[in-house]
C-alpha cells in the first residue's frame, strides 16, 4: 500500500531545520577560511584553518540527512524541495569561491561547474513547465560525491600545512586537485546526459 502524504501543520520540520542550518554556517565557514590563510600560498593559521575544515566537512556530511529525514519521516515540503538544492549548490561554491580567489584552483573550474547549474537548473525549470520532472541521475550525484570530497581535501590540506606537516599537504592537496579534474569532467559528461535524456523537452518546437 502506498504511504499516504502526511499533513504537516508547518514547514519547521526536522529536515527543514537542518537545510536551514546548513545555509547560517555557510558563512561561518567562510569566515573561518577566509581568516585562516594568513599569507601567500600554503600560510594558515592553524586553529582557524582546523576550524573551517571541521565545519565545511560535517556541512558536507549533512549534505543527505535532510532529504533523508524528510522521506523516512514523510514530511516532504515544497518549502524543503526549494532549499535543499540551494543549500546543496551554495555549499559547493561557497568553497569554490574562497579557492578561486586564493589561487587554489583555476578559474575554468569554477566557470565550467557554475555554467552546468545554470543550464541544468534552467532545463529543470523548462521540464516543469511541461509537467515532467528531471531527476539527478547516479552520474549527477557521482559530480556532487566527487566534488564535495575534492574541496574537503583542499581544506585538509591547509590543515596540515597549518600544523608544519608540509608533506601530508603536498600528496592531499595533490589528490584534491586529481579529484577536482574528475569532478570538472564528470560535471561536463553529467550535464551533456542530462540534455540528451531531455532532448524531447529541449527541442520541441
Amino acid at each position: 500500500m502506498a504511504q499516504q502524504t502526511k499533513k504537516l501543520e508547518s514547514i519547521w520540520t526536522p529536515a527543514n531545520i537542518v537545510t536551514c542550518v546548513r545555509i547560517v554556517f555557510m558563512p561561518v565557514f567562510m569566515v573561518l577560511a577566509s581568516l585562516a590563510h594568513t599569507g601567500s600560498g600554503f600560510v594558515f593559521d592553524p586553529m582557524l584553518s582546523i576550524m573551517a575544515f571541521v565545519v565545511y566537512l560535517v556541512l558536507s556530511l549533512t549534505d543527505k540527512v535532510d532529504g533523508h529525514l524528510a522521506r523516512s519521516r514523510n514530511e516532504v515540503t515544497d518549502f524543503g524541495k526549494f532549499l535543499d538544492p540551494i543549500a546543496d549548490k551554495l555549499l559547493v561554491f561557497s568553497a569554490l569561491l574562497l579557492l578561486l580567489d586564493e589561487g587554489f584552483v583555476n578559474v575554468w573550474f569554477v566557470f565550467i561547474i557554475l555554467l552546468r547549474e545554470f543550464l541544468v537548473s534552467a532545463l529543470r525549470m523548462v521540464a516543469s513547465a511541461s509537467g515532467e520532472v528531471i531527476a539527478a541521475d547516479k552520474l549527477g550525484k557521482a559530480k556532487t560525491a566527487v566534488t564535495m570530497v575534492s574541496l574537503c581535501g583542499y581544506y585538509l590540506s591547509f590543515s596540515a600545512a597549518s600544523c608544519g606537516f608540509m608533506s601530508a599537504c603536498t600528496w592531499i592537496f595533490g589528490i584534491s586537485q586529481a579529484l577536482m579534474i574528475a569532478a570538472v569532467v564528470l560535471t561536463v559528461v553529467s550535464g551533456v546526459q542530462y540534455f540528451w535524456n531531455a532532448r524531447s523537452v529541449v527541442f520541441r518546437a
